[in-house]
């Protein structure tokens, strides 16, 4: 299957490469229209000298793993959420009659670089943090660790929003609202929402687990909504289960799609 993926996915980028001007335009455009989510926490910063008790170091740190996470699920599974297109288009009967993977082909198609510029600027915001903040290496093992979980979370929030699409085909925002709602959402610290926002993400869509529990080890900070401990060192056990559904989900879907006839 990671074979299949890459062989794809050079296709596409050599199919792209063909007119490298347009490309490197998307990825500097991608780069600074994301680079604003940066300015607007400089600004916040300029007015106060910390957010819901965190400062500018630690909320950048919070933002770039989260920010990192997400680029790369979305370069890698993005198009997932694009799959009531190929449904109406009848498209997807093709996928289904290949000798691979319906989910990877999805996931691969029209696979451009332009979301590097995504993923450049969340490195950036990544580097600040960690040259402002005096990180020992008994809690900087995390960091790694919670990018990718937080890929894997993600990753199975876009193939669970695609499984929804079998059902509501002319609803692919309802994704949406998980995947890039929950992009954003996870940009600050989750202190600044209310406690039951924050529980919802945590033991419902786990959301929290993406950066902000492990970020909390990171950061050698108490929970301040008093939610247990070993929590903390959660988020492969969630990144898993969550996966589980997903694939679950996926397969589900699968079963029941009748083909549009087209």
């Amino acid at each position: 299957m990671v074979r299949t993926y890459l062989l794809l996915a050079w296709t596409w980028l050599r199919a792209s490469a063909q007119y490298p001007g347009p490309l490197i335009m998307m990825v500097a455009g991608s780069f600074a229209v994301n680079a604003l989510d940066v300015l607007a926490i400089w600004v916040i910063f300029e007015h106060t000298g910390t957010l819901a008790g965190f400062g500018l170091a630690e909320v950048m740190l919070l933002y770039g793993t989260a920010g990192l996470s997400f680029a790369l699920s979305d370069m890698l599974f993005g198009n997932v959420d694009r799959l009531s297109q190929h449904i109406r288009a009848g498209t997807f009967d093709t996928m289904l009659i290949r000798p691979a993977s319906p989910f990877v082909q999805i996931a691969v198609d029209r696979f451009s670089v332009h979301r590097f510029g995504r993923i450049a600027q969340a490195l950036v915001a990544l580097g600040i943090a960690l040259s402002r903040l005096d990180i020992p290496w008994s809690r900087a093992w995390m960091i790694p660790v919670m990018i990718v979980c937080g890929v894997v979370i993600f990753a199975s929030i876009f193939a669970l929003g695609g499984a929804l699409q079998f059902l509501l085909t002319d609803a692919p925002e309802v994704a949406n609202a998980f995947t890039y709602g929950g992009s954003t959402l996870t940009q600050y610290p989750l202190s600044v929402y209310g406690e039951e926002l924050v529980r919802g993400v945590t033991f419902v869509i786990p959301l929290a687990f993406v950066n902000w529990q492990p970020g909390l080890f990171v950061l050698d900070r108490q929970d301040p909504f008093g939610l247990p401990p070993g929590l903390r060192f959660a988020a492969p056990l969630a990144a898993l289960v969550l996966a589980a559904a997903a694939a679950l989900a996926w397969r589900a879907g699968i079963r029941r799609y009748r083909s549009t006839g087209s």
